[in-house]
């Protein structure tokens, strides 16, 4: 007998009550597919565009080694490794805020280099990207638990590595033709490579992992952190660095710093109302903290 036979047979010869509980495992079967259907989506949430035109690209929560081993070339004592656990995911802007995402915001333009809307606003302090985050708040749909803020060193770095341990996350040599630095002085390499001079449209280098760019170099990037004590970095589970301090954190190199600076765990420091034309950044959609 086939199977097929077989099987409406046996439902010929069970009883109504037989028939029912089949039924209710079937339709338990179909909701836990469901749920778990549901809960992977939620997982992952798909990189979107905003209001503005700024694409944003999701960052799964995972841990990491933040700062780099002794033995990576150009080491701080400021950079030692810790493990840090970023408990949940969250976005960020696939390159820094262009010239024209904040004219349509702000409207105004403060950059130094000017010719295209693509290329990075800079010349703007910490103050002044905490206030375009507000303002982004105010008009955005946004979801629940989440805001447009400056990310923390940690998801920042975390987000620039993106699940890599080199000093870029392309790998370990940068000449000015990876990334937009002073190639006159590599890293990795003895060839040099070109000094642009200027900042480049965003998105002119390739991608990491996760599909953001300019992560190194272009322009240096504020972060959410006051200065803590570099010489003990603490890891853990979303470290946000000390309540209060003297000057803001901001990472990823720029166009005028050398290939050393935009290294994945290099950082620097400047007073949150400091202006200069290597300074931009790029919010984060991250969890309220």
């Amino acid at each position: 007998m086939s199977h097929s036979k077989q099987s409406k047979l046996e439902l010929q010869l069970s009883s109504p009550q037989t028939l029912v509980r089949r039924v209710e495992q079937q339709l338990d079967l179909v909701d836990r597919l469901l749920a778990e259907a549901d809960a992977a989506h939620t997982l992952a949430p798909a990189s979107f565009t905003n209001s503005l035109g700024m694409k944003m690209i999701w960052c799964p929560p995972g841990e990491f080694l933040m700062g780099c081993p002794e033995d990576e070339e150009g080491h701080d004592e400021c950079e030692n490794q810790v493990q840090v656990q970023i408990s949940q995911g969250f976005w960020l802007a696939r390159t820094p805020v262009t010239q024209g995402q904040w004219q349509a915001l702000m409207g105004n333009n403060p950059s130094e280099f000017k010719g295209s809307m693509e290329l990075p606003v800079e010349t703007v302090s910490w103050d002044d990207a905490a206030e375009f985050c507000n303002k982004l708040n105010a008009q955005e749909n946004l979801p629940s638990g989440f805001r447009y803020a400056l990310p923390t060193e940690a998801q920042w770095e975390y987000a620039c590595r993106a699940g890599t341990t080199t000093p870029f996350h392309f790998g370990s040599m940068l000449n000015g033709l990876e990334a937009n630095c002073d190639g006159a002085v590599p890293y990795g390499t003895e060839i040099k490579g070109p000094f642009l001079n200027q900042t480049t449209i965003v998105g002119s280098y390739p991608p990491n992992a996760w599909g953001l760019q300019d992560m190194h170099g272009n322009v240096w990037e504020w972060c959410a952190d006051w200065l803590g004590v570099r010489s003990h970095r603490i890891g853990g589970i979303d470290p946000t660095g000390p309540v209060t301090g003297f000057a803001r954190v901001f990472r990823g190199g720029a166009w005028n710093y050398d290939a050393a600076d935009c290294r994945s765990a290099s950082w620097s420091i400047s007073s949150p109302n400091d202006r200069d034309w290597f300074l931009g950044f790029r919010p984060g959609l991250v969890p309220y903290r």
